[in-house]
């Protein structure tokens, strides 16, 4: 496996959770795409081109955002999951007798074509992702010279307090291990982005029950970590799952309401102009060169 994964994900059930994560927005994604929309107030320059990289889990209601901020930017939906795609095609693009389709930009469901977008947007994916280095370079392909990047995760203190009681119970992994927002930013710039900028809050929801805990849990996702219990497990199981967390839970609020932390990372970085080295045989892709060549001699400041 590449140093560049993360260091405790099974690809293949990776890959699976992918496919088969339901076509909604959990509450959890729809709040955090609210929060990075605000993040949009430091961008000076509005996009006339704009990328929802997989919106149907990411946030359909913070889409509506987003077209609000924007009105006249063309979209693009990214859906590589026939069901999901199906979904964004029927919820976020306008019908032709709906009056949203004549006042605004158009919206089209399709990959986006290479160094097209001013800005791309995929919130809650990049640490569910087999292979994220191979996610981000493909953003970065999709991104003109001086668009931007702007996404968020799970971090690494996301339900310690699961992790906990599952160690205590000798369980094994209760989930995979979270990338470090540092290592985001090392990854943004192994894939030709500059200027990264990191940052993170951590989010505390509180739930009546433990069923109600656990079926929060679900919808975010699943346990990818190699070393989850390898087969299926019962109701007997799960009783017991409920039952201890009714007794042992280590962060319960004075009211009897069981406390969840999610660690939320926010990234943001450009494509920069791209650089050419200087050897007896130089080679540059004609995207690159067409934007080296729209370029002022004396770069100066941004």
């Amino acid at each position: 496996m590449s140093h560049a994964l993360p260091p405790t994900i099974d690809p293949v059930a990776a890959n699976h959770w992918h496919a088969a994560a339901p076509a909604e927005s959990p509450w959890l994604h729809e709040e955090v795409a609210r929060r990075m929309q605000q993040r949009l107030d430091w961008i000076v320059k509005p996009p006339q081109q704009w990328c929802h990289w997989e919106p149907v889990r990411g946030g359909m209601e913070a889409h509506e955002l987003l077209r609000e901020r924007y009105p006249q930017a063309e979209c693009t939906l990214y859906e590589p999951v026939a069901r999901r795609r199906t979904e964004a095609q029927e919820k976020l693009t306008s019908r032709w007798w709906q009056l949203a389709r004549w006042k605004g930009a158009g919206v089209q469901v399709a990959e986006p074509a290479e160094a097209s977008q001013d800005m791309l947007w995929a919130n809650m994916l990049l640490h569910t992702a087999a292979d994220p280095q191979t996610l981000i370079e493909r953003w970065h392909k999709a991104l003109k010279v001086d668009g931007y990047v702007m996404f968020s995760g799970l971090g690494p203190d996301t339900v310690q307090q699961l992790h906990q009681l599952y160690a205590e119970l000798g369980w094994g992994p209760a989930g995979q291990a979270f990338t470090d927002m540092h290592d985001w930013g090392d990854m943004l710039v192994h894939s030709g982005f500059a200027e990264p900028v990191m940052d993170m809050e951590r989010i505390t929801l509180t739930f009546a029950t433990p069923e109600r805990l656990l079926q929060e849990l679900r919808e975010l996702g699943r346990n990818l970590h190699p070393a989850r219990f390898a087969g299926l497990r019962g109701r007997g199981w799960k009783a017991d799952l409920l039952r201890q967390i009714a007794q042992r839970w280590a962060d319960k609020q004075p009211d009897g309401q069981l406390a969840l932390t999610f660690e939320i990372v926010y990234g943001h970085a450009y494509k920069p102009q791209p650089k050419v080295r200087l050897e007896a045989n130089s080679s540059v892709s004609l995207q690159d060169m067409k934007a080296m060549l729209k370029q002022p001699r004396n770069t100066g400041l941004r």
